[in-house]
C-alpha cells in the first residue's frame, strides 16, 4: 500500500516537489512528461506528491535527462554511483516496473533455446501451486508491490518448468502459467497500466489454451476486455467481450464455472455499453447477467471472477452512475452488503456510491464514501479517472467552503492537477 499524508517520507516529498517544479519551469504537463518516461498521468502525479518513491537510478536518470537536470539536483542525497542503502519498508515502490518489465522479453529464453532448465532448481508443482494462489490473493488485496516481487520470481520458473517438463504434469503447469498471467492482467488494470495488461491477458489466453481449458481461455479474455476498456479501445474491447459470449452460448455446459465466465462477461460487456453511452444495450447485459446470477444463487469466485448476485448489483451501480442514473445507482448501492468481496469490489462499490452522490450534489454523503473507498482500497482513488473527476467536482461545488477533509484527499488523488 502506498504511503498518504502524514506518512509520506519527507525525501520522497521534497524529490516529488523538485520534479513538479522543474517539470512547470519547462512548461511541460503531467500527461506530455509522463508519456516521454513511457509512464501514465496517475504514476508522475503520484511521484510529484511523494507517495510513489522512485529509487531505480536507471528511472532517476531518465527523469533527469528529461528535465535537463543532473540527478543531484533532482536528490541532493543520491551519491553519484547511486543509492548507499536499501529503501525502507515504508518506501517500497507500489509500482509494477519490473513486473512490466518482465513482460518485455521472453522470460525462458535460454531455456528455449537449450532445451534444459537453466536456473538448476524448480518447485514442486504444490509449491508453483501455492505461489499462484498468493498472487491472486496479493492481487486481490491491493498490495501491488508485493505482487510484484512475487511475480518477477514465480513467472519465470513457471515458463522454465512448462517447458521442461516430461509431459505428465504440462497441463497443469501451462494452466498456473496462465492463472499467473490473469493475475497480471487485472494487477496492471488496476494500476492503469492498459497496454501491459493487453499483453499479459494475450499470453494468458495462450496458455489457457495450451493447458487444455478452455473456460480459463474465456476468463483471460475478459482480463483483455478490461485492458481494452482502460485503453478506451470500446470496439476491440465489444467484439472480444461478444464473441466469447457467443462461443460460450452456443455450449450446452451449464456448470457454475461456464456460468460464471458468461456472467462475468456479460458485466464487461455491459461496462463496453455504458462508456458508449448505449444506455439500452447496457441494461441489456446488466439484466442477463442478473439472471447468470440467479441460477447460481450464490457468490462465487470461479476464476477469480467474483461473479455471483452481489457482484452483478456492483457492477449494476457502476453502469447506471457512467450512465448519469444516479438516483437508480443509489437505490442499488445502498442495498448491497459487499463485506464478503474482496477489498477491490468493496472499494468500488464505495467508488461509485460516491460518483452518485457527487452528480446528486450530496457533498458530505459522496466525501464519505470515497474516503471509506480509500480506506479499503488506495489505488481506486490514486489511478481511477472517474474517482479523481468527482473529487474534482465536489472541490469545484464547495468552493471556499470545501472542508479540509476533501482538500486533503484531492491533493492526495491530485485531483486538482
Amino acid at each position: 500500500m502506498k504511503p498518504t499524508g502524514k506518512d509520506v517520507d519527507p525525501q520522497d516529498r521534497a524529490f516529488g516537489q523538485r520534479v513538479q517544479r522543474f517539470r512547470k519551469e519547462r512548461r511541460r504537463t503531467q500527461a506530455e512528461f509522463a508519456a516521454a518516461l513511457g509512464k501514465t498521468s496517475s504514476w508522475l502525479s503520484q511521484v510529484e506528491r511523494g507517495v510513489q518513491p522512485v529509487q531505480r537510478m536507471d528511472l532517476l536518470q531518465q527523469i533527469a535527462d528529461e528535465l535537463g537536470v543532473s540527478v543531484q539536483q533532482l536528490r541532493p542525497s543520491v551519491p553519484a554511483d547511486g543509492p548507499s542503502q536499501a529503501p525502507t519498508a515504508q518506501s517500497l515502490s507500489n509500482d509494477l516496473d519490473e513486473t512490466r518489465r518482465l513482460l518485455s522479453g521472453h522470460p525462458a529464453l535460454r531455456t528455449l533455446l537449450s532445451g534444459q532448465n537453466d536456473s538448476g532448481t524448480t518447485r514442486t508443482l504444490e509449491l508453483l501451486q501455492s505461489g499462484v494462489d498468493d498472487l491472486w490473493d496479493l492481487t486481490h488485496a491491493g498490495q501491488l508491490a508485493q505482487v510484484s516481487t512475487l511475480a518477477v520470481q514465480l513467472l519465470p520458473e513457471l515458463e522454465r518448468t512448462v517447458r521442461t517438463d516430461p509431459g505428465e504434469h504440462q497441463a497443469e503447469l501451462y494452466l498456473l502459467l496462465s492463472r499467473a498471467y490473469q493475475a497480471l492482467s487485472a494487477a496492471f488494470v488496476r494500476q492503469d497500466e492498459a497496454d501491459a495488461a493487453w499483453v499479459a491477458a494475450d499470453r494468458a489466453v495462450f496458455a489457457a489454451e495450451r493447458s487444455g481449458n478452455p473456460l480459463h481461455v474465456c476468463a483471460s479474455v475478459f482480463r483483455m476486455v478490461q485492458a481494452f476498456v482502460r485503453l478506451r479501445s470500446l470496439g476491440q474491447a465489444e467484439h472480444a467481450a461478444q464473441t466469447a459470449i457467443s462461443a460460450l452460448g452456443e455450449q450446452d455446459n451449464q456448470s457454475p464455472e461456464s456460468l460464471s465466465v458468461l456472467g462475468s462477461l456479460h458485466l464487461a460487456l455491459a461496462l463496453v455499453r455504458a462508456r458508449a453511452s448505449a444506455r439500452t444495450e447496457a441494461k441489456e447485459e446488466i439484466a442477463k447477467a442478473r439472471a447468470i446470477a440467479a441460477q447460481l444463487a450464490e457468490n462465487r469466485n470461479d476464476f477469480n471472477l467474483e461473479f455471483g448476485p452481489v457482484n452483478v448489483e456492483i457492477q449494476a451501480v457502476s453502469t447506471a452512475v457512467d450512465l448519469g442514473d444516479a438516483g437508480e445507482a443509489l437505490d442499488i448501492g445502498l442495498t448491497i452488503d459487499a463485506t464478503e468481496l474482496s477489498p477491490e469490489r468493496q472499494g468500488r462499490l464505495l467508488m461509485d456510491l460516491g460518483r452518485a452522490h457527487a452528480q446528486r450534489r450530496h457533498g458530505g454523503e459522496a466525501l464519505d464514501c470515497l474516503l471509506r473507498a480509500e480506506a479499503i482500497a488506495p489505488e481506486i482513488i490514486q489511478t481511477h479517472q472517474a474517482a479523481r473527476a468527482a473529487i474534482r467536482e465536489l472541490v469545484l461545488v464547495a468552493g471556499r467552503n470545501a472542508s479540509r477533509e476533501l482538500l486533503e484527499l484531492a491533493e492526495r488523488a491530485d485531483a486538482l492537477d
